[in-house]
């Protein structure tokens, strides 16, 4: 399917983690497709081994598995996409699109964006969502505290609480995440 592209160029195949490091010692690429189960590696180890040695590297995690748990370890690990090896080549190209020009791509098609959207609202408590709501709404922590008669101490643990769980960096990663996945 990428050979059939022109604006792409394939520079390898690697089979394996190792035959994948040892590619990149004399040769580079812009873009990595990387699956996450590999015979002797991790995707998630080869993702930080990769980046290690070339922070400019984007990779893009190609998978049969459309578990949370795998998305955000290769987000943490660093890549910069996560597609669904089911995904058809227009959803594939998309990704490789949006990713090249500095964007990310984290769901690979509406079944993988409806089981992490759910997954991400089951991992949030009744309170966690209200706040969050409020936080969409541009409330300041002591505007949130005095609508939910709390303390503005207990709606930062909350905001806190949200960004690790969310795997952001901000509030207003925070926010724009919440809408992404439709959280809010």
């Amino acid at each position: 399917m990428l050979l059939a592209q022109p604006e792409i160029e394939v520079m390898g195949h690697a089979s394996s983690g190792t035959s994948a490091l040892g590619f990149f010692i004399s040769n580079s690429a812009d873009i990595v497709l990387l699956d996450i189960n590999l015979p002797d590696l991790s995707g998630l180890e080869l993702c930080a081994l990769l980046l290690k040695k070339n922070a400019d590297l984007k990779i893009i995690a190609l998978t049969n598995f459309d578990q949370l748990s795998y998305l955000e370890g290769m987000r943490k690990a660093g890549a910069k996409g996560y597609v669904l090896k089911n995904a058809s080549a227009t959803e594939i190209l998309k990704a490789i699109q949006k990713v090249v020009k500095g964007h990310e791509h984290w769901l690979g098609n509406d079944s993988a964006q409806d089981s992490i959207q759910q997954h991400n609202q089951l991992m949030l408590t009744r309170r966690e969502l209200e706040v969050l709501r409020l936080v969409a709404e541009g409330l300041t922590n002591q505007e949130i505290a005095d609508k939910l008669f709390v303390s503005a101490s207990t709606v930062d643990s909350h905001r806190k609480n949200l960004i690790s769980k969310l795997n952001v960096k901000n509030t207003a990663a925070l926010v724009r995440t919440a809408v992404e996945n439709k959280i809010i």
